[in-house]
């Protein structure tokens, strides 16, 4: 069975009458939606609208648990305890450590399933602890194939909206409950069709530059690689300024190497030049 331990991921649990309530009211996820036995993306914003930490979130038997990057725990710990006031809210740290399983196999598997990998066709479920050997890089070759990008690796905190990295396609980012922290500014992008950037896959036929190399055509900056792992890679780009590129026949490079950028499959996005969105 394909699977990796993940040691850079750790757990916050929530629980108290007011779980729900108090994180329904603060993130991007429908958390009164959330059904039991699913991680779904999601995310706290700053005021302005930007992600200020990305985690997973599940359903457990007495409230709910975060999945977040290791270094992020303690600083979202000390922000939750900020916005708890009053509520009946217990916030704690958890496990550490995490075990994905997937493949053929991964029906078989214990732990819950990630619904963000089953939007691009794969079947991958997330257990508590190290089970297994470290095998991180497989994991994020497959992150790479499923177009899901992690804060860290592919952006940094407060420096992209929901829409740059695919949480209003991917079950992350709701627009139909009511406000939570930078709500108003992420569903002004919504109604106003204004999200330019997002998460490409990178393909090159050599191996790519660093994480962090420029991504430019025509002497234009589209963006920067995220996660690189040989000749593939995880990018967020500025989709019109590469849809014109495109048009352009315009080569596209990260450093002095060529590159092909797509669009996830399952998101249904498309390249479109200045001229196209006009139209729409």
């Amino acid at each position: 069975m394909p699977a990796a331990s993940l040691p850079h991921r750790s757990h916050i649990n929530l629980t108290g009458p007011d779980a729900q309530d108090f994180l329904h009211g603060i993130i991007t996820t429908d958390v009164e939606g959330l059904p039991a036995g699913e991680y779904r993306p999601g995310a706290l914003l700053t005021p302005q609208g930007k992600i200020l930490f990305d985690f997973l979130i599940a359903r457990t038997e007495d409230g709910f648990v975060l999945e977040v990057d290791h270094g992020q725990r303690d600083a979202l710990l000390r922000r939750l305890a900020m916005y708890k006031l009053r509520a009946k809210v217990d916030i704690t740290p958890g496990t550490e450590g995490v075990t994905v399983a997937w493949g053929d196999e991964a029906a078989a598997a214990e732990g819950i399933v990630d619904a963000a990998f089953g939007k691009a066709g794969i079947l991958l479920k997330r257990q508590p602890g190290l089970h297994g050997q470290d095998a991180e890089s497989a994991y994020d070759l497959l992150r790479i194939e499923a177009g899901l990008a992690i804060s860290g690796k592919d952006f940094a905190p407060q420096d992209a909206f929901p829409h740059d990295v695919l949480l209003d396609l991917d079950g992350g980012l709701s627009f139909r409950k009511g406000c939570y922290v930078g709500q108003e500014v992420v569903s002004r992008m919504q109604h106003r069709g204004t999200a330019r950037r997002r998460v490409v896959q990178v393909s090159a036929n050599q191996p790519l530059p660093a994480s962090g190399t420029e991504i430019v055509a025509g002497g234009k900056p589209l963006g920067t690689l995220g996660t690189v792992m040989e000749n593939r890679a995880l990018a967020i780009v500025r989709i019109d300024r590469v849809g014109d590129a495109v048009a352009h026949g315009l080569a596209i490079s990260a450093g002095d190497v060529e590159v092909q950028l797509t669009l996830p499959a399952w998101t249904g996005l498309q390249f479109l030049t200045d001229a196209q969105e006009a139209e729409t």
